[in-house]
């Protein structure tokens, strides 16, 4: 049976990665690297800040530490929080889905975001009351698509609720990393094709448009035996 919900953050529930691109590009300019478009969605969209910094290092030859990295990732989190400030990041719908979801079965959050990006966003709309556990970049050793946040997901949804099987979860993500890393951490999952078509989430038991059209009897139907 159904007994609890873990949205990825970016892309599901928050419409920001246009703002992340534009935080990224900010602060490679600096460092004198244009970031395409293109291949943010294609190449790195999938990594958290420290893992997309390395990458970037990696494909234009520069020989980053993790110093230099770490710095970067504070530099491109206050870019962040600039451009989001006054502005709903959020999908259209996507706060009534919490708040409905919320009432029916506990919710948690396992994202690549920085847990300080996430919970202002959620304490922005006042939506912080409505999940059970938080699992940001920081919680885990490695990023998605190692199944990494999706055990850290369950193993603090079950402290907070009882014992929890990752089968009786459901994951909505809106990339093919953020899928296989649920799967690889047992969880029944749902696409949401707000950042890639439908064709780029094959891997998921079910796909959705966007994240206003979830319907929780389907999410019960995936967990039915």
């Amino acid at each position: 049976m159904l007994r609890a919900i873990v949205f990825d953050f970016d892309g599901v529930l928050a419409n920001s990665e246009p703002l992340h691109l534009q935080a990224y590009q900010d602060i490679l300019a600096g460092e004198g690297i244009a970031l395409a478009e293109n291949d943010y969605y294609t190449r790195y969209l999938g990594f958290d800040d420290v893992g997309a910094f390395a990458a970037i290092g990696r494909d234009r030859g520069r020989t980053w530490t993790r110093a230099d990295i770490d710095r970067l990732v504070l530099r491109k989190a206050a870019s962040l929080e600039a451009l989001e400030r006054d502005v709903s990041v959020l999908f259209p719908g996507a706060a009534t889905v919490v708040r409905r979801a919320s009432i029916a079965v506990p919710l948690a959050i396992a994202s690549g975001a920085r847990g300080e990006e996430i919970r202002r966003v959620l304490e922005r709309e006042n939506l912080a009351s409505c999940f059970t556990a938080i699992v940001a970049a920081e919680d885990t050793p490695v990023s998605k698509p190692a199944p990494d946040p999706y055990v850290r997901a369950v193993q603090r949804l079950s402290h907070a609720v009882g014992d929890l099987a990752a089968a009786d979860c459901v994951a909505l993500e809106d990339s093919r990393w953020g899928l296989q890393s649920a799967r690889a951490a047992g969880l029944r999952t749902v696409g949401v094709a707000q950042t890639y078509d439908r064709s780029a989430l094959v891997e998921a038991d079910l796909v959705i448009d966007t994240i206003d059209s979830l319907d929780l009897r389907d999410l019960a139907r995936l967990c039915s035996p």
